[in-house]
């Protein structure tokens, strides 16, 4: 079976719960759509976890972005280039939950820092499959409408930032998944839920925040919530 789930954000109680509720076997994949890292305090415990098995793997969200950045750099000990942009952009990310990551990772040795480090190096920015059938399109986020249908105005990093057309058709043959923005955003009566609509699928539910961590079954489009 494939499943997918995203934005755990640090909360591995519900990220291991998850893995039983589903009953994961070896012949199972899980795809997370990013934002493993920041706010909640085990982050790093779910990239080692991801780390040690061979059928999870990790698409990169913004957090895992910024993380890399500031933590890499702490990792070989080298000075951050200091430029305008830089404090104010170290600020965004430790006041939106990097404090979190950051403490963690101090507390880690150098092997398992590096093999931490390791799997946000590998992380994939998307993922397309086929599924009996139905073709979906994984990331972590897209952007508006316009850059993905024209290819010349896109780039890689507007899968790790971009803000969705919830309210629009991207592809007639093809379902996106993808994580980001707390499903409540869209759709008030989705809180704590899995959304779906105009082929496209949403499963940040909201685990940070007090919300579920939703998981969805991409052969029977079962849906789990912890």
């Amino acid at each position: 079976m494939i499943y997918v789930m995203s934005d755990i954000h640090g909360c591995y109680d519900k990220y291991e719960k998850m893995l039983k509720k589903i009953n994961l076997t070896n012949e199972d994949t899980i795809y997370i759509l990013g934002d493993v890292l920041d706010k909640g305090p085990a982050g790093m415990k779910v990239l080692l976890d991801i780390a040690d098995r061979d059928n999870i793997i990790l698409l990169r969200g913004n957090h895992e972005y910024a993380a890399l950045i500031f933590l890499w750099k702490h990792h070989v000990h080298e000075e951050l280039e200091i430029t305008e942009y830089l404090p104010l952009s170290f600020e965004l990310w430790w006041s939106d939950g990097g404090s979190a990551t950051a403490t963690e990772f101090s507390q880690l040795d150098d092997k398992e820092q590096e093999k931490a480090l390791d799997v946000i190096k590998r992380s994939l920015i998307s993922k397309e499959l086929e599924i009996n059938g139905q073709k979906y399109l994984l990331a972590h986020t897209a952007p508006e409408i316009e850059k993905v249908v024209d290819y010349d105005n896109w780039m890689l990093y507007d899968f790790i930032i971009g803000e969705p057309d919830y309210d629009e058709v991207y592809f007639r043959d093809k379902i996106i998944v993808t994580g980001h923005t707390p499903t409540g955003y869209i759709d008030n009566t989705y809180k704590g839920r899995i959304w779906k609509g105009n082929n496209h699928i949403a499963i940040d539910c909201g685990a940070a925040y007090g919300g579920s961590l939703g998981c969805i079954c991409l052969d029977t489009m079962e849906e789990f919530y912890v």
